[in-house]
Order: structure tokens, then C-alpha cells, then sequence
């Protein structure tokens, strides 16, 4: 059985907690303590009904004000498939947030209130969605029930988000009407809606296809740690563990460690459970090598006729995470993978305004939650590829190397 990693998105009231508590709620996924405690609060506020939304608004904050601030994560199954959402928050303020929690994913659920169709904070996470190489878009026309199940209304807003979502680089776009409160298409399709033929929202995350969606043909290993038990039962035992990042291994195969260049061949390929035959994302495994090579954490195992690019000159696009603005010429930490440098911001070249999508050069001012282009160089080579063919090796944080706090997090062009 596979798993979905998928974000809700969308603005202020769109309703992204409650679909996320109703598709939990229908789908059976919900403990009965959960129920009851819901059920309290719900009754305790005067609410009228049960507020699934509670589920993932943990937050004091969040229920009081009735939105969405931190990332929420949520794990349920079906026969068919088990899911982690990460409920992420609509405010402007918090577009950091919400980058963190599609940084994973596999697709985007985008939520747009049928009163009001497409406003920025469509345009904004659909974007983000698409910078962030989430190939996988649903639509939810949320609150169809409100205006009378129209589906001129839908219509319209299918047409507009089509028109701009021409300027993205998304290859998977589907739209779906609901209503999340009473749970028009959610789990079950809806009698209110005949209209509309397609399937409902969770039969869509069940069967949409992923398989492709990761990078099986450059083979990279990023090394994470190295295991030398240094015991009587295994004495000589060198082994390199992490978390393979694309392609596939197989004992026997010729292999180069980065940046050394040194090749050998791998011995064994372990895991917890044994040994097995090979290795791909996003499996965990320890290799061994016929031959004692000098490799360590931050270092990269790859195939000597695939390697990534190995550049002290870096062209990144970058979301901007923290409250002091970005220094022109400033010095980061900057981590990709598991390796670690220290690095120099060299370059601004733009900032990009979400609404538009245009690149704004005569503002180089680079805040909390902004998306910029910036050119960075490295103390020591960086180990990539392109964020667009692996999100994996090409995507990088950076550090404030004072405080230690994250303040951006980008991917490499």
C-alpha cells in the first residue's frame, strides 16, 4: 500500500480544517474519544452542530479566532491507500507555513469559497504549489451549498482558475464541487449536485497516480552517517547509512563517492528487516562497499556515468522565513541533503510578485514570506541537482549561523 502526501491550501475561511475533519469523519478514520471531545467543545462555543474543524485547529489561538496558524499533520488509511495531510494555514502572513507543509507533498488540495471564486490567496498558493514541483492540483469548489449548487457558478470559477493556472508548470489539474460542512462530495458523491459527473474528493487522492512523480533514474545516496560497531562480532564492519534520494541500487553495482571521486562497487545493501536486493526512494538503508574508501556525512554515493553537479555557484529561488530581512552580501549556513557549508548571499536578482507572477528588479527588499531569485556561493561544493529533477538533492535552508534560526528555504535552479 503507497502513501499520499497531500496539503490543503487556500484562504481565510475557505474552510481547508473542516474538509480535512469531514473527509477524516466520513471516511470512518476518527477515535471515539476525538468524536466526543469535538462534540464538547462544539456545544460549549454554541455552535449548532458538530465543528470538525476542531480536529486539526489545536491551537488555543486557532479555536478561538476560528483559523488556521501552525501546520497541522493528520495520518488515515483506506483499503486503497494511507494519506498524511498537513493542514496548512490561509493568512498572508503565514505563507511560510504553509511552504513548509507542501514542501513534502505530493499534491495540493486548494480550497476557493463558491461565493468569492478566485481571489489572491488562490493565485498565491497555486504558485507556491507550482514553484514547489507538487505536479498533482485539486480544486475544491467549497461551500456549493451556499450558493444553491449552481453550476454556472462552478463553471465560472473553473474557467478562471484554468486561465491562470495556464502560467504554472502543473500537469495535473482537477476540479471538484463541494461542500465540506455537509459533505457534498467529500466522501460520498452528492445527490444535490447531478450536474457534475466526475468522482468525489476522496476516490480522486485514492486513485491519482504518483509513481512517477519521484526521481528513479539518477541514482544518489546522500550519506548520512557512518556505522563502525567495533565489535568482537563485527569487527571489520564499514557501513554508510541514509536515506536514498533517487534511482536505484543493487549489490554489485559500480558506484562513485562524492566528492572524492573515488569508485568501488557496493558489497550489500542492508536494512533493518535484512538484507534485500536493492534500494530506491524513500527507502533507509546502509550499503557496504567492496572497497575501504575514505567517505564521511555530507559526501554523496551516485553512479560514475550519473552524477549530480558539484558547484560552488548557486541560482536559487527562495521563501523568505524570517521576521529580520535578507542581507545583501550576508552570510548563511546553507544545508542540502546532509551536507552543511557556509555560504555568501551574492546576488538579488528579483522578487516575485505572486499576484502577477511578474518579476519586480527595482524592489530588492527581501521580507517575511517573499519569493525572490538569489545568487549564493559556497565555502565548499554543493552536491545537487536541479530542484525540478529531484526535489530532493536540489532544495536548500539556510541558517542564520548567529542564532541558529532558519530563515529561508529554497531550491536550487
Amino acid at each position: 500500500m503507497d502513501l499520499l502526501r497531500f496539503t490543503t491550501a487556500g484562504s481565510v475561511d475557505d474552510g481547508k480544517s473542516t474538509l480535512i475533519g469531514r473527509l477524516l469523519y466520513d471516511s470512518k478514520a476518527i477515535f471515539e474519544d476525538q468524536l466526543d471531545a469535538i462534540e464538547r467543545v462544539s456545544n460549549q462555543r454554541g455552535a449548532g452542530y458538530v465543528d470538525l474543524s476542531l480536529l486539526t485547529d489545536g491551537l488555543r489561538a486557532e479555536r478561538e479566532q476560528g483559523i488556521t496558524i501552525d501546520v497541522a499533520y493528520r495520518y488515515f488509511a483506506t483499503p486503497r491507500r494511507k494519506f498524511i495531510i498537513a493542514d496548512t494555514p490561509g493568512h498572508t502572513q503565514y505563507t511560510r507555513n504553509m511552504v513548509t507543509g507542501a514542501s513534502t507533498a505530493n499534491l495540493a488540495i486548494i480550497l476557493v469559497d463558491a461565493r468569492k471564486g478566485v481571489i489572491e490567496q488562490t493565485r498565491r498558493h497555486s504558485f507556491i504549489a507550482s514553484l514547489l514541483r507538487i505536479q498533482h492540483i485539486i480544486v475544491c469548489v467549497n461551500k456549493m451549498d451556499l450558493v444553491g449548487y449552481d453550476e454556472a457558478v462552478f463553471n465560472k470559477i473553473v474557467a478562471d482558475y484554468s486561465e491562470f493556472a495556464s502560467r504554472l508548470e502543473v500537469s495535473d489539474i482537477k476540479f471538484i464541487p463541494i461542500s465540506a460542512l455537509l459533505g457534498d462530495n467529500v466522501v460520498d458523491k452528492s445527490t444535490n449536485m447531478p450536474w457534475y459527473e466526475g468522482a468525489s474528493l476522496l476516490y480522486t487522492l485514492e486513485t491519482v497516480y504518483i509513481g512517477s512523480d519521484s526521481n528513479h533514474v539518477d541514482p544518489r545516496f546522500p550519506v548520512q552517517y557512518v556505522i563502525r560497531p567495533h565489535t568482537a562480532e563485527h569487527h571489520d564492519f564499514r557501513g554508510f547509512a541514509g536515506r536514498v534520494a533517487g534511482g536505484v541500487f543493487k549489490p554489485g553495482d559500480e558506484v562513485v563517492a562524492l566528492p572524492s571521486g573515488f569508485t568501488t562497487k557496493i558489497k550489500a545493501i542492508h536494512t533493518f528487516e535484512g538484507e534485500v536486493q536493492e534500494a530506491f526512494f524513500p527507502m533507509s538503508v546502509t550499503m557496504t562497499l567492496e572497497n575501504e574508501i575514505d567517505i564521511s556525512r555530507g559526501d554523496m554515493i551516485a553512479k560514475p556515468n550519473n552524477a549530480p553537479v558539484a558547484s560552488q555557484d548557486l541560482e536559487a529561488m527562495i521563501c523568505w522565513f524570517h521576521e529580520q530581512k535578507l542581507r545583501p552580501n550576508g552570510r548563511y549556513i546553507i544545508r542540502q541533503t546532509t551536507r552543511e557549508a557556509k555560504c555568501l548571499v551574492k546576488a538579488i536578482r528579483y522578487k516575485v510578485d505572486i499576484n502577477t507572477l511578474h518579476k519586480t528588479e527595482n524592489d530588492l527588499e527581501i521580507g517575511m514570506n517573499d519569493i525572490a531569485r538569489i545568487q549564493i556561493r559556497t565555502t565548499s561544493p554543493i552536491l545537487h541537482d536541479p530542484y525540478r529533477r529531484n526535489r530532493h538533492t536540489g532544495s536548500i535552508i539556510l541558517v542564520d549561523e548567529f542564532t541558529n534560526n532558519t530563515v529561508a528555504a529554497g531550491m536550487i535552479l
